[in-house]
């Protein structure tokens, strides 16, 4: 419920955007969802590349049809460069160019949330199902990969949280670009520590190039090592738990309760070679 009486504010949620048809529609698939758990509020959404309407044309588009206050939210897993600078100036350069009517606040990315791992640890034990039985087990959560230190680490608490509190087998953080370790590399790991099956989950929201990239990359490496059960887990997709955290957001950020872990991120801190 939102805490106050009045016209609630309009949402905007912010995404990566895909040359994947498939990833865009499962973008549109999880606005459908948060707009039924928001009853009454207008959502809207737009992206920050490679799909239309652009981040500008989504805030502008709000503001043109009458809205006093919006709140952009991130659809963001791990808090890097896209959250950090180009959602923030999106928002920033609506405020400037509408002079501050309406306003537009900024929500947090959705981060590590329960919500979110629990579902990765969910397609992990989903995928291993079809792994066989036999022997040991693993898991490999695979990121998109940044230069930002603080967003790369969050994947590496996110691999150990679905090992702890929801009972996956040891799972190992990977990266399909920019960043090591690489897929290759966490699933040889895997194996000399000596696992049979391995579960490989896309921690991803939506579909895209990337996510077919890891699969393609495991299938090479399942193809070089006999004797190791390798099964792709499907990404977290447009899922009602994602759908609840974007709204959870957004009535964050209405109520002015934007919490932001900073402690490590090199935006606010001088992080050696970051400075």
């Amino acid at each position: 419920m939102r805490p106050d009486a009045g016209a609630p504010a309009t949402l905007v949620v912010l995404g990566h955007g895909s040359r994947c048809a498939d990833g865009v529609a499962e973008f549109w698939e999880l606005l459908d969802k948060v707009k039924a758990l928001l009853p009454g509020v207008e959502c809207a959404g737009g992206f920050i590349e490679l799909a239309q309407p652009t981040l500008a044309e989504a805030l502008d588009g709000v503001a043109e049809r009458g809205a006093t206050e919006v709140v952009g939210v991130p659809l963001v897993l791990l808090g890097a460069g896209h959250l950090k600078q180009d959602g923030a100036d999106a928002v920033a350069g609506a405020n400037g160019r509408w002079n501050g009517s309406p306003s537009f606040r900024y929500a947090r990315e959705l981060g590590v949330h329960p919500s979110v791992v629990s579902l990765a640890a969910e397609r992990a034990r989903e995928a291993l199902s079809g792994a066989g039985s036999d022997g040991p087990a693993a898991v490999v959560l695979v990121g998109r990969g940044s230069t930002d230190p603080d967003a790369n680490s969050d994947l590496f608490k996110v691999a150990r949280l679905i090992e702890d509190p929801y009972g996956c087998p040891p799972a190992e953080a990977a990266f399909v670009s920019l960043s090591p370790p690489s897929v290759p590399e966490a699933l040889e790991r895997c194996r000399r520590l000596g696992a049979k099956r391995i579960a490989v989950v896309p921690y991803f929201l939506f579909d895209g190039v990337l996510v077919r990239r890891i699969s393609e990359q495991a299938a090479e490496w399942a193809a070089r090592s006999p004797g190791v059960q390798v099964a792709v887990a499907a990404h977290l997709g447009a899922a009602d738990a994602v759908a609840g955290l974007v709204a959870e957001r957004y009535w964050q950020a209405v109520a002015g309760d934007v919490r932001m872990s900073c402690d490590m991120c090199s935006y606010r801190v001088r992080l050696p070679g970051y400075e």
